[in-house]
């Protein structure tokens, strides 16, 4: 008899906790359990965690009473060494805990959750207590179903807070709780109907005809449905059931007697979640200046890893990417593609399918959980069995959660719009920018990063001109069509000559009157949803608040509330002024909801809608509005900054920026980089295919100098003016920033929490210390919020600068007097 091992697992959780917990592995698991698997654990007094292992090993932990795995969820591993070495990276780099970065990077199905279960006590005694009515009600439901939930015990007691009672309950002895884990994955099993052997013979099919025919004519229907479904009967192929029952009327019962009668057999098949498309055989043809900026692209990969390529909007950069992940497919590699927003993957997605067919798959938040492991597993197992055909993805597109995914032999990421904000997660933790997490990963696996813009981030193109990445550019759009012309329309000259039309200025409500007669569309651009930003009394000048946030409330007249749009908090429209009762309410700027109400009062034959968050909040509203702009069945598409994100539309004639000033007056000292990058993405969805695009931003300053740079699309000037006042006040790309956020649900306590550690923290770093300041919204959801801002110097000493911010804040929040306070680390905050 061999000797049993005592093994011992490092178990990762998903909580914001450092490090790992020990646990012994009991004796029947030592044969199966594996680095990368899940496990049930213990954790705490009553809790239950599903976590991932990270080593298994034999060396016993520090003397104290070590608890058990209760058991493995897995036969083989979910997440491999190589996504265990980047998630520590990022942890480390973005200053959070390796379990946050497993609670971001694992999809939902595979995060179990505990959920509380109700059992009765098996020594309870009922009779010597008075109960109540809801306490016999659960007691009740107790002994016929054995087990509750909270929800159910709340359905069963009709009260929306049970806890109450069951802690109640609980001290009477009656009933207790436990924790057990909810494993929500299921496969996509679909049932099949095959024709029985016998009735392959064509006597008995003809007796199986008559018969029905006299008797059951509901089973000929189903009978005849098979048959012109399957073709070939002598091959009896499986067909699946809703193919032959759909549609008719009983149709499933007579399915079954049919079954009963052995007819048919039937089969469960697991089946892809998904719809896959077959690949056309396209070739992508290049002009001229695609053809030389992807030698360029090729060059500068012979050089260095990353490379970024600089094409003007509509320049054709996405044939290019189309080449190289050809190019990088057929040499057995697989790749990432990275897009900032959701209504991105919705379009690209069906050129790439067009391409490469089953072999391109895509993963984002809007999937259901599901879908979203199918696509985790696909990359793990190295493709799926969906039915009889093997579906195996080498192409992913996805936004920023998709760097997690658990890709074997990665060659290429590509990073589209990589100048974009929503490349950062903000929050929760890990508050990592995919780009920069992107460029890591793909040095782990050794593959090449190209990124992607019209307008590129000053980090980017300043690592060109440093040396760090290659440059390759494309300077002209393709089809030779130009640039569009971009007129400015000065609004403070109309509003004094009375030449506006509500919110359009004489020069783009005249554009936008001859683009729509001559067929074309139009897109407005308002980056402020809602219907008005504010209400306000015109005698007292009362706003109406949040009362969890310091931010005013937004009226959107869909629904008739005014809403936070940090909260999500919701309140009725006041008839009169709360504060002096005046009737004089009045709403003060203009969103994009007030936008689509008025279009239709000057352009009544045409077709408006509107891209924001409130209208794309459901899975499928993207691909609506996008399929519906792309068909022409809407003339005029009006939106937030979702629509100037890389969307190839080809009729538009008209782009509108209605208020330019307001990405101009932001108080960041990114405010003007953002706004060039804006304004020229807005501008770029105009005149892609056929004649010249025109362009008009409503300003108050048409003399400012981002405007004249956006006019001229002069990207270089802006970049040189950028460049050189951030070299001067030490802001990136000369600097690491790091934000030091301190938050509390007391003012006056976080203002001295604030200044304590500041104070402790500028003495680390003396000179590269901003702060502690309010934001601009001070409070949100209750707590207020102070930040102070760190210049790092770039280079090795990084490392070293985070962990002295680390182990100043733990010092000081280890003391009694500050350990209310909560602080959080954003590095490189956007």
């Amino acid at each position: 008899m061999t000797e049993r091992r005592t093994l011992y697992a490092d178990v990762l959780l998903p909580l914001p906790v450092k490090g790992t917990f020990t646990y012994r592995v009991p004796y029947a698991l030592n044969a199966h359990v594996c680095d990368g698997q899940r496990a049930v654990v213990p954790f705490g007094r009553n809790k239950v965690y599903s976590g991932l292992i990270r080593r298994v090993h034999e060396d016993p932990p520090p003397s104290f009473r070590i608890k058990y795995i209760h058991s493995l969820l897995d036969e083989k591993p979910v997440v491999t060494a190589r996504q265990f070495s980047f998630w520590e990276w990022l942890a480390n780099y973005y200053m959070s805990t390796e379990g946050e970065v497993m609670a971001a990077a694992l999809p939902p199905a595979m995060k179990l959750a505990g959920e509380t279960r109700i059992t009765l006590n098996p020594s309870a005694r009922p009779e010597q207590h008075s109960l109540n009515e809801k306490e016999e009600a659960l007691l009740e439901a107790l002994g016929n179903k054995g087990q509750l939930s909270l929800s159910e015990a709340s359905k069963t007691t009709s009260l929306p807070k049970v806890l109450p009672l069951i802690k109640t309950m609980m001290e009477k002895g009656l009933v207790v709780t436990r924790e057990e884990l909810d494993n929500p994955w299921r496969p996509k099993v679909v049932t099949h109907v095959r024709l029985a052997k016998k009735f392959s013979d064509e006597q008995e099919m003809k007796e199986l005809f008559d018969y029905c025919e006299k008797r059951a004519p509901r089973q000929l229907e189903v009978l005849m449905r098979y048959i012109g479904t399957a073709k070939n009967l002598a091959d009896r192929p499986e067909v699946p059931r809703q193919l032959v029952t759909g549609n008719i009327n009983g149709g499933h019962a007579a399915l079954q007697a049919l079954v009963s009668k052995g007819v048919f057999e039937t089969s469960g098949k697991e089946l892809s979640y998904f719809d896959h498309l077959e690949a056309e055989k396209k070739p992508v043809s290049l002009n001229e200046y695609q053809v030389k900026a992807l030698e360029e692209v090729k060059n500068g990969f012979r050089r260095k890893d990353t490379v970024l390529l600089h094409g003007v909007t509509s320049s054709g950069k996405t044939e290019l990417y189309i080449k190289l992940i050809k190019e990088t497919m057929e040499r057995g590699e697989q790749v990432l593609y990275l897009l900032p927003e959701i209504a991105l993957t919705t379009q690209i997605i069906r050129r790439l399918q067009h391409h490469f067919g089953d072999r391109a798959g895509i993963y984002h938040s809007r999937f259901n959980p599901m879908e979203r492991v199918e696509v985790w597993n696909n990359l793990l197992q190295g493709g799926i069995q969906s039915g009889d055909k093997l579906i195996r993805y080498d192409l992913v597109l996805g936004p920023r959660s998709a760097v997690f995914l658990p890709f074997r032999k990665l060659g290429l990421i590509i990073v589209d719009e990589e100048h974009e904000t929503s490349y950062k997660q903000h929050n929760p933790a890990p508050r990592y920018h995919a780009r920069d997490a992107a460029i890591y990963l793909a040095s782990m696996h050794g593959a090449r990063v190209l990124l992607g813009s019209a307008t590129p981030s000053l980090e980017a193109y300043s690592n060109c001109q440093s040396g760090k990445f290659a440059y390759a550019t494309i300077a002209r759009r393709h089809g030779g069509v130009k640039m569009p012309e971009i007129l400015v329309a000065n609004l403070r000259h109309d509003k004094r000559g009375k030449a506006m039309k509500s919110h359009f200025s004489h020069i783009l409500f005249k554009s936008m009157e001859e683009a729509l007669q001559d067929g074309e569309q139009v897109i407005l651009f308002q980056n402020r949803r809602g219907f008005s930003p504010r209400l306000e009394c015109n005698v007292c000048r009362w706003l109406p608040e949040c009362h969890q946030c310091d931010v005013s409330l937004v009226y959107h007249k869909k629904i008739n509330r005014l809403k936070c749009h940090y909260c999500g908090h919701t309140t009725m429209p006041p008839a009169t002024c709360p504060s002096c009762t005046s009737p004089a309410i009045k709403m003060q700027g203009f969103g994009t909801e007030k936008i689509e109400e008025e279009l239709p009062v000057f352009f009544p034959e045409a077709t408006v809608a509107r891209m924001d968050l409130d209208t794309t909040r459901s899975r499928h509203s993207y691909r609506k509005i996008i399929e519906d702009f792309e068909e022409r069945r809407t003339d005029i598409l009006v939106g937030t900054q979702m629509v100037s994100k890389g969307l190839d539309f080809n009729n538009v004639g008209v782009v509108g920026i209605l208020n330019a000033d307001n990405m101009l007056t932001f108080p960041d000292f990114r405010s003007h980089e953002r706004a060039f990058q804006l304004m020229a993405q807005v501008s770029g969805r105009a005149g892609r295919y056929r004649k010249r695009g025109k362009v008009i931003i409503q300003t108050h300053h048409p003399g400012h100098p981002i405007i004249k740079q956006v006019t001229e699309n002069d990207y270089e000037a802006m970049y040189r003016k950028q460049i050189a006042e951030r070299r001067e006040f030490h802001y990136p790309p000369f600097t690491r920033l790091i934000k030091v956020s301190m938050l509390h649900t007391r003012e006056d306590y976080l203002d001295e929490a604030a200044n304590e550690l500041t104070r402790r923290i500028r003495k680390l770093f003396p000179e590269k210390v901003l702060g502690p300041e309010y934001p601009l919204v001070a409070r949100i959801r209750n707590q207020y919020i102070k930040n102070t801002l760190v210049k790092c110097s770039r280079g090795q000493h990084l490392m070293a600068d985070k962990k002295k911010l680390v182990d100043v804040s733990e010092k000081f929040r280890q003391e009694n007097k500050w350990k209310a306070v909560k602080v959080v680390f954003n590095v490189d905050p956007l």
